[in-house]
């Protein structure tokens, strides 16, 4: 398994090896053991799937708080997607600070999301599938969004605004200020 850390060193990009043949390929997208040897060492406790029809669709950027707080571990098993994190741990000396990565059903990369940082994706391809662990159970009270294209985060999406597919729950988000706050670096 390859392990890269990101800018963000708590934000881990990790690509299972796939064995092909004739037949297709078989591939162990997740190992416990490897995993924690990566540093993702927290039980996951529930599995996400979505499908998003159109290129452009942006969904995100959300989090949960405690004590309901997710981490997350997301892959791309159809499609492609611009996958982004934002640390928003008041004090942490990454605060506000954001990391990406193409995730798709080519290149097989998984992105470890950590509790404490706001999650968003933008959809490179129509019909872009996304799997994603979480260790938390989803929680409704505790859920919060920033608007996905806040001018405080200055975040490179690779979408123009006006071409953006948004919830209506998305739209208005606020801006990250918001989030002061929600989590604590310690």
């Amino acid at each position: 398994m390859k392990v890269e850390r990101l800018a963000i060193p708590e934000v881990i990009l990790v690509t299972p090896p796939r064995f092909s043949d004739s037949r297709g390929f078989f591939s162990e997208t997740y190992n416990a053991q490897r995993m924690g040897d990566a540093g993702i060492d927290l039980p996951f406790v529930q599995d996400n799937q979505s499908l998003s029809r159109q290129k452009g669709v942006v969904r995100g950027l959300h989090c949960q708080l405690a004590p309901h707080a997710q981490g997350k571990l997301v892959r791309c098993t159809k499609g492609a997607i611009w996958d982004v994190a934002v640390d928003a741990r008041t004090g942490s000396p990454t605060y506000g600070k954001w990391v990406a990565a193409e995730l798709s059903a080519e290149n097989w990369s998984q992105l470890w999301i950590p509790p404490g940082f706001l999650h968003g994706f933008c959809t490179l391809v129509e019909d872009s599938e996304v799997q994603y662990k979480c260790t938390a159970l989803y929680a409704k009270d505790c859920e919060r969004a920033v608007i996905w294209n806040s001018a405080e985060l200055g975040i490179e999406w690779p979408i123009r605004a006006e071409d953006a597919v948004l919830s209506d729950k998305d739209v208005v988000a606020p801006e990250f200020s918001a989030a002061k706050g929600w989590f604590h670096y310690s």
